[in-house]
């Protein structure tokens, strides 16, 4: 029932597995021509994409090469601009200089007329007969403020001053800087006369002496600011021109902007049609890779998607027939194991077969024990661990591993606890007697620990203490199981494992250790003593040619091992793969890696067959 159970579940497991990746491959298979269509829909709109995005990188080529051009033109105008303004400010500086010399006559002019009030001037009006010195004054300041006048009497004057306010305000905002070249040149003689200054005058009339001042330092000023007129016009002249230059480059700098603006729309046009190209050609090559992918799984797949489908027929006939197989085989492990290879192929063959075709019990294609059991790559697997390759061996391997009750081996040859020790070594295996002191406490520690366990050399009668381990007899105490041992309740770690070994070729065992422990015949064959023997033979004769063999025959089971979990991987892989499976690239290429180290395995394990045969010919 425990067997019918688990196989059940195997080959459930299986199935799904199975029929899991053929829906993947049938999944890809359609997405393929899926792809082929949409990868041709995308390429269209990715030119279509490429050719906008050209015509608008003329355009844009075009509307730049304007704009650097008036840039360039706009930076010589600036560059003009600064030499005219740099001129300008020379000429100004000039006008400063130049007019700074006539500031202290304009000052001097001007404090002169501040000593001038009404009083003084009514009182010098006054004069009924006047000194000449202060006529030659008012004459010069006639002179001065109206040209070549004929009158420069002192009446003239009077009238001149005739209202003193008037008179104070006409010097004051006296038109300086425009004075006739004549009126001066006129004034000229009394500039020259020797009593015509304010300290001389001064005695005479303060009044008299401010307005001599005023006339002096007028005149003088008059002559700086000749020498600066024509700069001034210069520096009008090269004004009105810099503001015109300033004014074309605003219009140049304004027109700039427009262009700038312009250039800026055209260029965020190119550049969003220049994402989307990329955009749509990354959807292409996404697609494009999509594609390569599929088309890879499905090609390097082709093999195993037509043999998956025979395997899931096979296990879909197999689940048909598995009542009658596990049958067969629970039958083999229970009762055969005692015998040798002669007498157990009569069992199978000539008694229980018969029988189940009688009963109509349906088997499978397959009626080997071991083929229902276990696998290729397992039995591979036993033999590098020592296992004689013979028929017989085999058998007692596939009970002694499949078999509920603890095993108990005949084993004359040791060949079998040998095998086992290679086999469960790598475990921490602990080997023991009963005949030695402390073996129980090695075995408490086992059995807690969950370490195999050999009891080897064993005789015909085994020790009372060991009855509740060989029938397991656990206890369970919460979530944990205990065992009696002896006086002591120990611990049970369910990976613990127990085996049984004599080297008595013929014991007698009574029935109730026949019924707790699975007894197996592990006595050499005749056909394998003869292998072993010629075995021996050529390694004495030429052990090269023996140790070639041996290197063969371990090659030869690790290329079965190898190759059955790479194909379970390459199975496991594609039926539990999640999503898109056309995303996952490391997917597929260990799905690639493992196909074409399988296909690599296939190929040697032809040529280590090839190579078996010319090794036994020699």
């Amino acid at each position: 029932k425990t067997l019918l159970s688990r196989k059940r579940e195997e080959f459930a497991q299986l199935y799904e597995r199975l029929e899991m990746g053929l829906v993947k491959l049938r999944e890809t298979a359609e997405t393929v021509a899926e792809l082929q269509v949409k990868l041709r829909e995308e390429q269209v709109v990715v030119d279509e994409k490429k050719l906008a995005t050209e015509q608008l990188l003329v355009q844009v080529g075009k509307e730049t090469a304007v704009q650097q051009e008036q840039l360039a033109i706009a930076n010589a105008e600036e560059a003009k601009l600064k030499v005219e303004a740099d001129g300008v400010a020379v000429i100004q500086a000039e006008c400063a200089r130049d007019l700074a010399e006539a500031e202290p006559a304009l000052k001097a002019a001007e404090e002169a007329l501040a000593t001038l009030d009404k009083k003084s001037l009514t009182e010098m009006k006054s004069f009924t007969n006047p000194p000449k010195e202060v006529m030659d004054v008012m004459a010069a300041v006639l002179t001065l403020t109206q040209g070549n006048v004929k009158d420069l009497s002192w009446a003239a004057a009077k009238r001149m001053m005739a209202q003193v306010d008037r008179f104070l305000r006409d010097l004051i905002t006296f038109d300086k800087d425009n004075i006739p070249a004549t009126n001066v040149d006129l004034v000229e003689k009394y500039l020259d006369m020797p009593g015509f200054a304010p300290e001389h005058i001064k005695s005479k009339s303060a009044a008299a002496a401010g307005l001599c001042s005023w006339v002096v330092n007028i005149v003088l000023y008059w002559k700086v600011f000749q020498k600066v007129k024509p700069k001034r016009e210069r520096l009008a002249e090269a004004n009105a021109a810099l503001q015109q230059s300033n004014e074309a480059l605003q219009a140049m700098r304004s027109k700039l902007a427009e262009m700038d603006a312009k250039l800026k729309v055209l260029t965020d046009a190119f550049q969003e049609a220049t994402d989307e190209k990329n955009r749509v050609i990354q959807e292409a090559e996404r697609t494009k890779n999509r594609l390569v992918l599929a088309e890879r799984l499905v090609n390097g797949l082709k093999d195993e998607n037509e043999r998956w489908g025979k395997d899931i027929q096979k296990v879909t006939e197999r689940s048909s027939t598995l009542v009658g197989d596990v049958l067969l085989s629970s039958a083999f492990i229970s009762y055969i194991g005692a015998f040798n290879g002669q007498f157990r192929k009569h069992l199978v063959e000539g008694v229980w077969l018969p029988d189940l075709a009688q009963r109509a019990i349906p088997l499978g294609d397959s009626t080997d024990p071991i083929a229902i059991l276990t696998g290729d790559a397992t039995v591979a697997a036993w033999r590098n661990d020592g296992l004689p390759s013979d028929r017989m061996s085999s058998e007692s391997a596939t009970i002694i591993t499949t078999a509920q009750r603890w095993p108990l081996i005949i084993d004359p040859q040791l060949q079998g606890i040998k095998w086992i020790k290679n086999m469960e070594g790598r475990n921490n295996l602990q080997v023991v007697q009963v005949s030695q002191t402390k073996y129980l406490d090695t075995l408490e520690n086992a059995i807690a620990l969950g370490q195999p366990v050999i009891i080897e050399n064993l005789g015909e009668g085994i020790d009372a203490v060991l009855d509740p381990l060989l029938s397991r007899s656990l206890i369970k105490k919460g979530r944990s199981y205990f065992i009696r041992l002896g006086d002591k309740e120990v611990n049970y770690d369910p990976r613990f494992r127990l085996y049984l070994q004599t080297r008595m070729a013929n014991p007698h065992y009574p029935p109730e250790i026949c019924a707790q422990a699975t007894l197996v015949n592990f006595t050499v064959t005749e056909n394998a003593l003869e292998d072993q023997l010629l075995a021996m033979v050529v390694n004495n004769e030429r052990p090269e040619l023996e140790k070639q063999r041996d290197a063969l025959l371990r090659e030869q089971n690790e290329f079965k091992i190898r190759l059955k979990e790479l194909e379970d991987n390459l199975l496991a892989r594609l039926s539990n793969a999640t999503g898109d499976i056309l995303g996952d690239v490391e997917l597929v290429e260990n799905l690639e890696t493992t196909k074409r180290t399988a296909a690599e395995i296939g190929e040697k394990v032809v040529l280590a067959k090839e190579t078996e045969a010319t090794i036994n010919r020699a």
